[in-house]
């Protein structure tokens, strides 16, 4: 029988880049195929060629056996080729229930959407996944990790027979991930071919058959999970040995740098505490919706606050914004990069020197001379892969959009740095060296508060975790030694509790 899929000298081209180069593989029906690469390979492309988001410029892609010509994602969707893009591809403006089934609503009599069946079949499709979110809400009010639930939930929706996962669990926590892998079990033991794009290798040996990895646009070799290691898969993808696992530190913890006591900033964050110290790396855990990071917005000033008080080397500061919360030396490195981090259609350059505009001009007047070469240096200590310093941040890869992110906020030198998923959408290599880079910040002395999803990444970095359920700060582990088990218990402990007296309202009153 043919495969489920072929692709056979796939080749794509952009201005100045060779995207894709004579890539070749094939996909058999019920395989879980990896699709592994440093940021910049060519993954998502190759994913995007075959859900019809690209055209492709040389090369042939075939589903059980027939060839497919030109496709858009429409002709693609009606072949069976399901696609969950890293980066959103929502409408914000309509309803959960709406971005499911767009262009495929559910009609009844007279050809008028069906509302209720609408609402009523996204719900299912989204209980799949173990998450509640109501159908009916708008895109624009979702966190990005549900956001993500709703994308992997509208590929769901289709008749499947080849699914393409990029990155699908960047934003979702281990349980949300438990329930998606289901899913994709399930769909793969149908018969329905999945294509898995993701940095986190634990996920491979966890999920997936077989495993291609891309090195610059070319194939660098396929092989099947059981047959191969952690360490071969990160030689064939940037050429040398990486290593994430706790390193010993000498560092001297200093005085306290923030002290945040009983916020309060509605409806996700309801009395919540935290101190974090000079050279110390806090990491905050907890499930999704549990308000990590709107707790930490609250600290920076980009969400309101209704009760509590923050300090900052011990002075109260009541910021109503973020440029207050920048004026008492806090950097805050947003989740969604592209939607509140960065300026996409602006270079490298600009984005570097919008936090420390007097830093970077002579009187009143711009200095490109000094910005440019703020923006090498940072291009330099990062190792930000791109052509020049007026490269357009838009068109860089997401790692390397990060890793200019960061630049943006360690140009001020902030006393207390606050960093929401690092590590989203980085290869192994990056994320090899945003985590150099965090120790090193400590290492000078910097407070770093760090929100992860992935429990691997806060149990590699945190000198202490201290973990967040129901907008509340439920309790703390010291990071040597703690484990992935220790913090779930704490997360869902108090999330369980919580459920249990809701179903009790007399209790709840009382």
């Amino acid at each position: 029988m043919a495969p489920r899929l072929k692709i056979n000298g796939l080749s794509k081209f952009f201005p100045g880049v060779r995207a894709l180069d004579d890539v070749s593989m094939s996909v058999e029906a019920g395989e879980i195929r990896a699709l592994l690469g440093e940021n910049g390979a060519g993954k998502s492309t190759l994913g995007k060629i075959v859900a019809g988001v690209y055209s492709r410029d040389q090369g042939t892609v075939l589903v059980d056996g027939a060839e497919i010509g030109t496709l858009d994602e429409k002709a693609a969707g009606d072949l069976g080729i399901g696609i969950v893009h890293q980066e959103g591809s929502l409408v914000p403006q309509l309803s959960v229930a709406e971005n499911i089934f767009a262009g495929r609503q559910p009609t009844q009599w007279l050809g008028q959407v069906n509302v209720r069946a609408m609402r009523e079949q996204a719900k299912a499709l989204i209980a799949q996944l173990g998450v509640a979110i109501d159908p009916a809400l708008k895109v624009s009010v979702l966190s990005p990790a549900q956001a993500q639930i709703v994308e992997i939930a509208k590929a769901l929706s289709r008749d499947l027979r080849v699914l393409i996962l990029d990155e699908p669990t960047a934003a979702l926590t281990l349980t949300e991930t438990g329930k998606l892998f289901d899913v994709v079990r399930r769909l793969a033991g149908n018969g329905v071919s999945v294509i898995y794009v993701s940095h986190r290798l634990a996920e491979i040996f966890s999920l997936c058959h077989s495993v291609t990895v891309l090195k610059d646009g070319r194939l660098a070799g396929t092989r099947q999970v059981a047959e191969t290691s952690t360490d071969e898969l990160i030689r064939l993808m940037v050429g040398r040995d990486v290593h994430f696992s706790r390193s010993a530190t000498g560092r001297k913890i200093g005085e306290i740098v923030l002290e945040a006591q009983d916020l309060d900033a509605p409806p996700l964050v309801r009395s919540a505490s935290i101190i974090v110290r000079a050279g110390e790396i806090v990491c905050l855990a907890g499930l999704i919706g549990s308000g990590r990071s709107e707790f930490c917005e609250a600290i920076f000033g980009a969400r309101r606050r209704h009760g509590g008080q923050i300090r900052i080397g011990g002075t109260a500061i009541d910021p109503k914004g973020p440029w207050d919360g920048k004026h008492a030396g806090i950097g805050m490195v947003p989740e969604d990069r592209k939607a509140a981090g960065l300026f996409l259609g602006m270079d490298i350059v600009n984005n570097v020197a919008a936090t420390v505009l007097s830093r970077v001009s002579s009187g009143a007047n711009f200095s490109n001379r000094k910005a440019e070469a703020l923006a090498r240096n940072f291009v330099d200590e990062l190792r930000i892969a791109t052509p020049s310093v007026r490269q357009i941040v838009g068109n860089l890869s997401g790692g390397n959009q990060q890793k200019v992110l960061l630049a943006k906020w360690l140009a001020m030198e902030p006393r207390l740095l606050i960093v929401d998923e690092p590590t989203r959408g980085v290869d192994v290599g990056a994320r090899s060296e945003i985590y150099r880079l965090l120790r090193a910040l400590a290492d000078k002395g910097v407070a770093l508060l760090v929100v992860s999803s992935d429990l691997p990444e806060v149990l590699a970095l945190a000198d202490r975790i201290v973990v967040m359920a129901e907008g509340r700060t439920v309790g703390e582990l010291p990071g040597d030694g703690a484990s992935e088990e220790q913090v779930l218990r704490l997360a869902t402990r108090y999330t369980a509790s919580v459920a249990e007296v809701r179903k009790q309202p007399d209790m709840a009153e009382a």
